[in-house]
Formats: C-alpha cells, structure tokens, sequence
C-alpha cells in the first residue's frame, strides 16, 4: 500500500496556529464550548481540548484530532459539567506533535486551579523561559502558554494582578483566555494583532477567537475586546481594564484575506464583505481580458465574486474542491501520487475549454499549489491562463502566531512577479498593492509613518521586537524555539 499525503497542498497556505472559546455562566457551558471550537475549526486542526469548572470540581478533556471526533461523543460532554468553561484548538506547526502541548493547560496555583489558552506567539519566549529554568520552574511542555503560567505562580496577589504583571514582561501577539472557579478573564495584546470578540447569550457571556462561534449556538455578537483591554467576567458581570499603555492598533490584515471565516465580523467589518472589497480594488488595478472568473476554492470565491461584479466578467465555479479528502489518502499504487493536486481540486470542464480564464486566489506562499492548478486549468482546455492574487506577495515571515515558511521558502521572497509567472505557468499574474489593500478596508492607503493593520508577512515591517530572534540564545536554541513556536 501506498500512501499520498494532501499536506503539501494544505501547507502552501498560510495557517492560524489556534482558536479560543471561553463562556461564563451557562450549565450547558461545556456543549456550548465544543460547538463554539467546532465553529472555528478553520483555526486548528491538530487537538482541541476544553476545561470546565462546576461548583466543586474541575474536569478537562485533551486529544488529537479534530473537534467533532473528539467531543461529537456524548459520554465525553457529559462528563464536563459545570457553569464555565473555555476551548482551544491547536493547529500543527514546525513543533511537535504531544499531548503535553494541547491546551487549555491547567494548573494548581496558589489562589486555586487556573486554567489558560492562547492564540499567538510570544517573541521573547526564549529570553524569558531561560530566566525561569535559572530561577527552578520546570516546564511540563513546549508551548510558551505555560512561560504565563510560571510567571503568575511566581508573582503574589490576585489572579488579575498576577496576570497583568507576568504579561508586563513578555512581548508579542496574543490573545489570553484564563478560568478560574468564579471568573473568565480575557486579554488581547497591545497592539491588537490577534482577534478576541466578546458574545452574550441570556446571562452569560461569552468570548471567542471570531463571532461566527457566537451564530453556532444562537449567541449575540457584542463587540471586539479592544487592543491592550483585559475584561474580567464573573457573577457581578464584566470588568473592564486597560493596564498597558495605550500603542495604537496593528490588526492583522491576514484575518481579512483569508484566516477568518467569510461570516465573521471582526473590528466591526465583515470579512466576506472585506473579501468581495479586496476583490473589486484588485480587478481596478489589474484588469484583464476575460471570458469567466474562477475561484480558487475555498478561500478565493469572496474575491472573485468582487472581481467578477467590477470587471463585469461572469463568474463560474471553474474549479470544484473535494471537501471531503482528508490529511492522508490511501491508494494501493505509486501511480496515484503524479494526480497532485487533483486530490483535492478538479476541473469543471464546461466552464473552461477554449475560455480565457481569470483564477482568483488569496495568496501564493510556496508556488506548489498554483503551479499544479494552472497546469490542471490548461489540461481542461484554457485558453489563456491569467492570476490574480488579492493580497500583496507574501515576502517575510510572520512571528506573530501564524505558521509561515522560513523565508527562504516563500516564493515571492526570491523572484519578482514575472519571475513568478513564469515559475507557475499563467499567462499574467498580478498581485494587489498594499495600498490597494488598504484603500480596499476602507483606508486611503498605508500609512507608513503609522500603519493601521500588522502586514509584516507583506512588507517586513515587524510591530512587536523580535527578541528570541536577535538574541544571543538563538543559536544555542534553534531546536527548542521551533518546538515552542509549534504548540
């Protein structure tokens, strides 16, 4: 038997690293939790886990694999009773793959259990673990979640003093939820760079990686937790802080162009509305001469709609996606393995012989995919071939909590556009500008003097220091950083 795996096909994507869910106040809060992660699968499809906290007991479930095998098991949600709980899905990065690494992580503190998720990456993880190891903590696992819960251990007062003084000295992107027996607390990062979105259903509320977890069990979207904000919920209801000074917002852009889900609305836009937007500046600043616009499923059809509208060229689904083609497919011959992407893509011949097509994508990472599409689109009989990207090339890479290439391995790195046409096989190919994406979210362009979203993966412009990174622990520790930016 032979066996074809799809990851490369999966991995010239960029990908999220995790999503949280957390609810306060609901005796149904651990069937709610897994419907809410089963909502942001999108985010990470590694583990998923959930703690829950009752009256007088804490109980946890931890596994691989993907949210509905996991807790789509009754006996599994029965057993996690309590008023509150919170999730997270975990996405497979370069680090290892253990359960020792699924959170939320637990632990028993000196206030009582704590329980913490988080989505991102800190960037001085290094320099700060090295400081507790010296000091004696013994770390049970390679995320850099757990350098938090050293932290607070280490400090004295209470669980909301604890945090914001362990977050005072760590750097990077995060959003933070932590549970306690009588409160949810939530936090994003100065700078805002990851999501965190605030829900109420009846008395309790709830918060979450992005609103379409709030449409999956009949919840209402509220508002965004505002860059640098802590909310602290609990039966008196919410609390909110602002203990950092205030650093403006860097956003990532990334969450609009292809991280989130289309029915998501995030900083109060929606996201498919942003997509159709993006779409529309994109056919304005590279227009072509065209029969259809295509899709590249799933993520390009919100762009594509927006191309197609402003170009006045109709759109077809020239491209079907197999949804239900998993991680790894087994064929008993080697000869399955030349079928490539067709795995995962096949074309729809009648919308494309003798067509000049325009394929719509968000993005070009490695170049492997859109190599095999547009050989699979002129196999199908196209005429002409012509790419559009509807974001600006993915040039460096992100530290922030997102799985990217070394820098090395990105595409658009290492050859300039026509290069890049020529490497992929399209008759054009043309990119948005990153003014383009601006103006496309409503701005008049980028700011260069103040930025309004993080697009470093773009323009190599890094809001938050990179210290692990320019530190003399690096070379030492390359082996430990990579299984610490893989939780």
């Amino acid at each position: 038997m032979s066996m074809v795996t799809t990851n490369p096909y999966d991995d010239d994507k960029l990908h999220e690293e995790c999503a949280l869910f957390g609810i306060y106040g609901n005796e149904e809060a651990s069937a709610h939790t897994a419907l809410g992660l089963h909502a942001l699968q999108h985010r990470g499809q590694e583990a998923a886990g959930i703690v829950c906290f009752g009256e007088n007991q804490v109980t946890a479930h931890r596994e691989l694999g993907l949210v509905g095998d996991i807790f789509g098991r009754q006996s599994v949600i029965d057993r996690l009773k309590g008023f509150s709980a919170i999730g997270h899905t975990r996405y497979s990065t370069t680090g290892e793959t253990a359960m020792r690494n699924v959170q939320p992580l637990f632990a028993d503190l000196e206030f009582g259990g704590l329980a913490i998720a988080h989505n991102g990456n800190l960037t001085n993880a290094l320099t700060v673990r090295a400081e507790l190891v010296r000091r004696g903590c013994i770390f049970q696992s390679t995320t850099d979640t757990e350098i938090v819960v050293h932290l607070m251990a280490t400090r004295s007062g209470s669980i909301v003093d604890r945090l914001i003084g362990s977050l005072r000295q760590i750097e990077g992107a995060y959003a933070i939820l932590a549970l306690t027996r009588d409160k949810l607390i939530g936090v994003r990062d100065p700078l805002g760079v990851r999501p965190l979105v605030l829900g109420r259903m009846g008395d309790a509320f709830i918060l979450a990686s992005e609103s379409c977890a709030f449409d999956i069990i009949g919840a209402t979207y509220v508002r965004d937790i505002a860059p640098g904000e802590l909310v602290v919920i609990n039966d008196d209801g919410l609390e909110s802080h602002f203990p950092f000074p205030s650093m403006g917002q860097r956003f990532c852009i990334f969450e609009y162009i292809y991280f989130a889900r289309p029915d998501s609305v995030l900083e109060g836009t929606s996201v498919y509305a942003a997509r159709k937007n993006i779409g529309k500046e994109l056919s304005r600043e590279a227009p072509v001469d065209a029969d259809v616009v295509v899709p590249v499923p799933d993520s390009g059809v919100p762009a594509a709609i927006g191309f197609a509208q402003s170009a006045d060229i109709p759109f077809e689904y020239g491209i079907i996606r197999n949804h239900y083609v998993g991680r790894t497919f087994i064929e008993p011959s080697d000869e399955i393995r030349h079928l490539g992407v067709k795995l995962k893509h096949s074309a729809n011949r009648a919308y494309l012989t003798g067509k000049r097509v325009v394929l719509v994508d968000d993005s070009i990472v490695r170049g492997t995919t859109m190599r095999k599409i547009v050989d699979m689109v002129r196999q199908a009989g196209a005429k002409e071939v012509h790419i559009r990207i509807s974001s600006p090339p993915t040039t460096h890479s992100c530290f922030y909590g997102v799985d990217t290439p070394d820098r090395d391995a990105l595409l658009a790195a290492n050859n300039d556009v026509e290069a890049m046409r020529k490497l992929i096989g399209a008759d054009t190919l043309a990119f948005i500008s990153i003014d383009g994406l601006y103006r496309a979210m409503g701005e008049p362009g980028r700011n260069n003097d103040k930025p309004q979203f993080c697009d470093a993966c773009f323009s190599g412009d890094y809001p938050i220091a990179l210290t692990d990174r320019m530190g003399e622990q690096v070379p030492r520790q390359l082996s430990l950083l990579a299984e610490i930016n893989g939780r």
